[in-house]
Formats: C-alpha cells, structure tokens, sequence
C-alpha cells in the first residue's frame, strides 16, 4: 500500500497539493444497496409512500450530494463535475434497492469520494422517505467498482 498522502512529514492532515498533476478525464462508478421489508420495498416500486416518489427525489439527493462532498469531506477537493448519473434499482428477490452512481469529471485528482457520497446520499434519502413504515432498513456494501484517469489508471472491483 502506498504512502498515505493525507497527512504531511510531521503526521498532521492536509490537503494534497494536486497542482503538479496532468488535467485528465476522470470517471468513478460506486454501488451499495439499502434494505428493506418487502412491503416497503413494495410501497416504494408502487409509488404510495406518503412523501412521494422514493426513487425520484433518492435520484436527486444524490446528484446534489455528489456535488457537495468537499462541503462535507474535510480534504476533498471542489472539482468540476462534468456528469453524475444515478440509478436505482429495486430487487425484489433481495428486498432492496441497489444503486449505482457515476461521476464524471476533467480534472487533477480523482472522483471516487463523489460517487461514494452519491450512493450514499440517495440511500439515506430512500431511509428518510419510508423510516415512518421501517425503522430497521438498512444501508451498505457501498464500494468503488471502476475508477479510471489520472497516473493510476484504470481500478475495477472484482
């Protein structure tokens, strides 16, 4: 594992200097999926939740959420994002919704902490929408699987 870039000589956090680094197109793919009973899940692919549609506005938050992560993530850096795509997917046969966020951007460092925070701002949402029918959804297995662009080069999970 490489050094950890996050912290200088002396141990304390900074920001990384990204200014030396190649403009690239970047691209980052995460996943997670929230939990749920089936009758939830039911409510939801049904559209009768009482606060509307379930996916739509999970859809939106996680775009908004995609870009406000350097609000929210200490030492991430504001970049120009150039594409955010969220899908969500209900499986019944899981009793869940998977989701899918993809973030693009031309850029000097990488988008993975945005797809992250994609994924999990919508499946926060989706908890927000029906805790009133579900208090015990749960939320998780939120990953990277595809990154590409910059000096790494392209990562895909296996």
């Amino acid at each position: 594992m490489s050094e950890l870039s996050h912290f200088d000589e002396t141990g304390a956090a900074h920001m990384v200097d990204v200014s030396d680094k190649a403009v690239t197109h970047r691209i980052a793919t995460a996943k997670g999926r929230i939990s749920m009973a089936s009758e939830t899940l039911a409510m939801v692919m049904q559209g009768t939740a009482k606060k509307g549609d379930v996916l739509g506005v999970a859809r939106l938050a996680g775009i908004m959420g995609a870009k406000k992560t350097p609000d929210l993530i200490p030492l991430c850096h504001p970049l120009p994002i150039t594409k955010v795509s969220l899908d969500l997917e209900p499986n019944p046969a899981e009793n869940c919704v998977d989701i899918t966020a993809t973030v693009k951007t031309t850029g000097q460092t990488g988008i993975e902490m945005e797809a992250l925070s994609a994924v999990s701002i919508a499946g926060l949402t989706v908890y927000d929408m029906v805790k009133a029918v579900d208090k015990s959804m749960v939320i998780g297995n939120i990953r990277v699987v595809l990154k590409d662009g910059g000096k790494t080069g392209l990562y895909e999970a296996e």
